[in-house]
């Protein structure tokens, strides 16, 4: 059985790092963040208040990729954080050699631009926040994954993430497709 890798995503300030973390934890599994595989270029841009483009993104995904197909080649299941914005960008992540699985952070422009405000020591400024609200795509149907609400508590959205996606009891994700309903 492949391996399996749940993709915290969701727009800056959603609460991918603590939702990744408490999930990596629950399951035992390692943990990337997305953020560390940008190149400095795409970081100099966001730090600037410059949206990236597409063009940016894709070998910022693609080097994500190439970690997680790293992981998997040894059977190892891992957790990430990634905006994963569009499906153009999770469709890069989907082609790795593991079973990809995405928890949606969802969340309305209030309550996550009341997070991204009050955060400090991040390389992406509240500003850009509406550019990402713009490009973000739901779910679609056919892509393995649930859509939860930021609003409730981490230990909470953690939970029903695991819940909702077979994974309770620390399991290699190899329940079936869950829907990816609002939660």
């Amino acid at each position: 059985m492949p391996a399996t890798c749940l993709v915290v995503m969701g727009v800056s300030g959603a609460g991918k790092s603590t939702i990744a973390a408490h999930l990596a934890d629950e399951l035992g599994w390692p943990m990337a963040e997305a953020d560390e595989f940008h190149p400095e270029a795409n970081i100099a841009k966001m730090s600037a208040g410059t949206p990236l483009t597409d063009a940016d993104r894709i070998p910022w995904l693609e080097a994500l990729r190439a970690w997680i197909d790293e992981r998997g080649a040894d059977g190892e299941s891992v957790v990430v954080t990634c905006s994963a914005l569009k499906r153009t960008y999770r469709d890069v992540l989907r082609r790795a050699g593991v079973r990809v699985r995405f928890v949606h952070l969802s969340g309305s422009v209030d309550t996550v631009g009341g997070r991204l405000s009050g955060r400090s020591g991040h390389f992406m400024p509240p500003a850009l926040l509406e550019s990402q609200f713009a490009d973000l795509e739901p779910l679609d149907a056919d892509e393995d994954g649930v859509a939860l609400d930021v609003s409730d508590a981490p230990d909470s959205i953690t939970a029903t993430a695991l819940d909702r996606l077979g994974l309770r009891s620390g399991g290699r994700g190899d329940a079936p497709a869950d829907t990816n309903a609002p939660g």
